[in-house]
């Protein structure tokens, strides 16, 4: 092992201008894709403004509702993906993630129907109603953002981390404005950092650990291995509500979880590929036969 080390050092030791080249480079391409190429950069406005208002929309749906309902619920954004992906995008989808996303809308109505029956059990500080409300206008954000960024990211050049620096940018600025905007006499006071707990600092490390992990998981998963992701992540959040926060399971919260476990899973099976015809099927076998002419001609007048 100290060998390895002592060959990379040495290795390092005879390009000393290597990471610094690269840094360099790194930064010149920022800044023309960010300041010289800026009417580009200005295409990300619009979806960094949607994820700002989705995050913190977010924070006061989970406010406001369960964890294990707004888990649940939550799940619309697939609905609202598909829907703008068929509007915006032109995809079609199959019969069975039409038939999953009508599952999806049931699931959560039922949901919803059995927490609207329990609201007199519902903590005092929460307001179902402004949870809910959060929760949908979220999904909707989520569903519309995602698309217009997919239709930004197939129509131009630069790379997917270009366009995420781009997109930072523009969440940064927006966020501190609304942070100023609502909280600047207090941060002037307290400092920036006021508040922030071992708990927040767990929240955040989280959230940042969480986006990386599903950049994984895109890249060397598939669908439905992060379909069973999201499944499971309905199961813990329900289950924890229950020792933590003293949650009710009862059996139409546990049909309509399951029916929107269900419905993520179809969703994310993948298209059955079309099977080839006969003709196109002896026209590809006459292909690879170019050495018999007679039987590839028998076999494409019989069929």
């Amino acid at each position: 092992m100290a060998e390895n080390h002592k060959l990379v050092a040495e290795d390092k030791s005879t390009k000393p201008g290597l990471a610094e080249v690269d840094v360099k480079k790194t930064a010149a391409l920022l800044v023309d894709a960010i300041f010289f190429q800026y009417r580009d950069t200005l295409k990300l406005a619009v979806p960094s403004l949607i994820y700002t208002l989705q995050n913190n929309l977010q924070y006061v749906a989970i406010s406001n509702l369960p964890a294990a309902t707004f888990q649940v619920t939550y799940q619309l954004k697939i609905l609202t993906t598909a829907l703008f992906s068929v509007l915006m995008l032109r995809k079609s989808l199959t019969r069975v993630q039409w038939l999953a996303l009508l599952l999806l809308f049931v699931g959560v109505a039922i949901v919803q129907v059995q927490q609207d029956g329990n609201r007199e059990a519902a903590d005092a500080d929460q307001n179902y109603t402004i949870g809910l409300i959060a929760v949908v206008i979220s999904c909707l954000s989520s569903g519309f953002a995602g698309v217009y960024f997919e239709r930004i990211l197939k129509g131009s050049a630069p790379s997917v981390w270009v366009r995420n620096v781009q997109l930072g940018i523009f969440g940064m600025s927006l966020g501190m404005l609304g942070l100023w905007w609502n909280d600047g006499a207090a941060v002037s006071r307290r400092g920036f950092l006021s508040g922030y707990t071992p708990m927040v600092w767990g929240v955040i490390l989280n959230q940042a650990f969480g986006g990386l992990l599903v950049a994984v998981v895109v890249k060397y998963a598939d669908n439905i291995l992060k379909g069973f992701a999201t499944s499971l992540s309905i199961i813990i959040s329900t289950v924890l509500s229950i020792y933590l926060f003293a949650f009710n399971v009862d059996l139409m919260f546990a049909a309509g979880a399951g029916l929107v476990i269900s419905a993520v899973y179809m969703y994310s099976l993948p298209k059955a590929s079309p099977r080839p015809s006969l003709s196109s099927a002896a026209t590809q076998e006459c292909a690879d036969m170019e050495a018999f002419p007679t039987k590839c001609a028998r076999k494409q007048k019989g069929s």
